[in-house]
């Protein structure tokens, strides 16, 4: 009953596909399930995780192939997400979980969704003629990584990925920034450290690439993920800020994949998603659903020569040892 799928309304693949990723994380629906229900009809009608509330029992007890989500995109054009037009699966991905979080009026179930995904980061600006730097924490739903190096060349895994957005980078020139001790812009060294990571790490290729006139163009190039990712064999010393205790727990299996394939015009989004209670992968591609092997899921590797492919855009892991 776990494998139901999503009628297209009108290129809703996007949002299809992300419903199936919340959808399936068990850790997310025992959160979606212990909601206050909004008191009004006028209110129910509005909640964005009530309306996935009633869409995941529509799903698990309905017995065809496939439901619609439309209640909950009806909803979701109240609160200004557009229908029936292409979505980046990112933008989109931040817009639900920030409606999530904004409507759950549960304390705790708004910190229990935050710790499921956000990510926290250090950024640490140094500047390189004396001893002054700042530092600040942020957060972040998703990790945006490079899938080219600072000199446009492709980057030949996840861990290259990783490594390329954590590695320092020195601001020089127009990029300059003001040094509170010499009186003057000078010369810093930028640098990310990682702080905390969530039960669900989100990882973002940047597969689209902007250039001049506002034109995009697809980088479709290989670009091979693990099964299982140690974030502590990935990254040095220099760009961690936590303890042993947190990067004891930084050890991820992929759970998820949202690829896209086709151009930046002209698109379609579709899910694979491993079960959580069975282990087995599944492609959601809107209404069909079937079982797939992880040879399957690799196809989305990418190809630089067949951009119109499925390539994988947002990756989905979860802690193997949450604590």
């Amino acid at each position: 009953t776990e494998a139901i799928g999503l009628y297209n309304l009108g290129q809703s693949c996007c949002l299809n596909s992300l419903l199936q990723v919340f959808l399936m994380n068990i850790r997310f629906t025992r959160i979606l399930r212990r909601i206050i229900v909004p008191s009004s009809p006028a209110q129910r009608r509005n909640s964005v995780p009530y309306q996935m509330l009633l869409l995941l029992e529509k799903m698990q007890c309905g017995k065809s192939k496939a439901v619609g989500p439309t209640d909950l995109a009806c909803c979701l054009s109240e609160h200004r997400v557009k229908l029936f037009v292409q979505h980046d699966a990112a933008q989109l991905f931040l817009t639900l979980w920030n409606l999530l979080k904004k409507q759950m009026k549960n304390p705790e179930l708004v910190k229990e969704l935050s710790d499921l995904y956000t990510i926290c980061i250090q950024e640490h600006l140094a500047c390189q003629k004396c001893s002054f730097e700042i530092k600040s924490n942020s957060t972040m739903l998703t990790l945006p990584l490079p899938v080219l190096d600072a000199n446009s060349h492709r980057l030949k895994t996840l861990e290259d990925c990783l490594q390329c957005f954590f590695r320092p980078e020195e601001l020089t020139g127009q990029n300059m920034c003001f040094c509170q001790q010499c009186g003057r812009n000078t010369n810093f060294l930028q640098s990310m450290k990682l702080v905390h990571v969530p039960q669900t790490l989100t990882l973002h290729l940047k597969r689209f690439c902007f250039e001049r006139l506002s034109h995009t163009h697809k980088l479709s190039h290989p670009l091979p993920f693990p099964q299982e990712l140690d974030l502590r064999k990935v990254l040095t010393e220099n760009q961690c800020q936590a303890d042993d205790g947190e990067k004891a727990t930084w050890q991820y299996e992929l759970f998820a994949v949202v690829a896209h394939s086709g151009s930046t015009s002209c698109g379609h989004y579709c899910a694979y998603i491993r079960s959580l209670t069975e282990g087995q992968w599944y492609c959601f591609n809107d209404s069909e659903v079937c079982q797939v092997s992880w040879d399957d899921v690799k196809c989305t590797y990418g190809h630089s020569n067949l951009y119109w492919r499925e390539t994988a855009y947002l990756l989905f892991y979860m802690k193997k040892h949450p604590q």
